[in-house]
Order: structure tokens, then C-alpha cells, then sequence
């Protein structure tokens, strides 16, 4: 059954850094595009960053362009998300998604984490 299992969420203080891992397996998404989305309470599901099945095409949120990057490792059923300057805004819970095409709607994706928590303190 393919699953995918974050990681790497927790409490940091605004200025500082974390990053999340994403592992999927049960089945190959080395063919597959995987994005990043959170969900804040009270708030609707949004779009985070996304990363094509080849890695060379990304996208990200406006709110976290120059702060986000999304890799994929090289055994490429692997995504991370490195989260730098974090601000208290970002606080939510983290979610990995694998789907047939990159997009930025989280319907488009098949394939979904059970969400990682990330609080920023101020």
C-alpha cells in the first residue's frame, strides 16, 4: 500500500529553521510530482511548494519564496522541504503530497502524508 510518512516538525523560535522530510513507499514516485501543503487551525488547506518527478521544475508560495526550498533525494521517493527565517505565521501542520502532475491545487494530488505539526514561536 503506498504510504507516505513526514517528519522533522516541531517548536522553534521565529528567525530559526527547520526542515521536513517526506518518505514515501509501498510503491515508486519516482515518476510522480510531490508538493508540500499546510493547513492552519481555522484555515483552509494551501499550497506550500511543489517539485516535478525529474526535480528540475519548482514552485512555491509567494508567502515563502526565498525562505522554503524543496528538494527531492536521490533515490527521488524522497521530498524535503528546508524552512529558514520561519515566521509565527508559518505555524501549521505540514503535509507531503504525490501526484501525475505538478500543480498547485492540492485536489490534483493522489497520494497524502498523515501531516507533520510545525509551531513558530515569536
Amino acid at each position: 500500500q503506498a504510504q507516505l510518512v513526514e517528519s522533522g516538525g516541531g517548536l522553534v523560535q521565529a528567525g530559526g529553521s527547520l526542515r521536513l522530510s517526506c518518505a514515501a513507499s509501498g510503491r515508486t514516485f519516482r515518476r510522480y510530482s510531490m508538493a508540500w501543503f499546510r493547513q492552519a487551525p481555522g484555515k483552509e488547506r494551501e499550497f506550500v511548494a511543489s517539485v516535478s518527478w525529474s526535480g528540475g521544475t519548482k514552485d512555491y508560495a509567494d508567502s515563502v519564496k526565498g525562505r522554503f526550498t524543496i528538494s527531492r533525494g536521490n533515490a527521488q521517493n524522497t521530498v524535503y522541504l528546508q524552512m529558514n527565517s520561519l515566521k509565527p505565521e508559518d505555524t501549521a501542520v505540514y503535509y507531503c503530497a504525490a501526484g501525475a502532475r505538478l500543480s498547485v491545487e492540492w485536489g490534483s494530488y493522489d497520494y497524502w502524508g498523515q501531516g507533520t505539526q510545525v509551531t513558530v514561536s515569536s
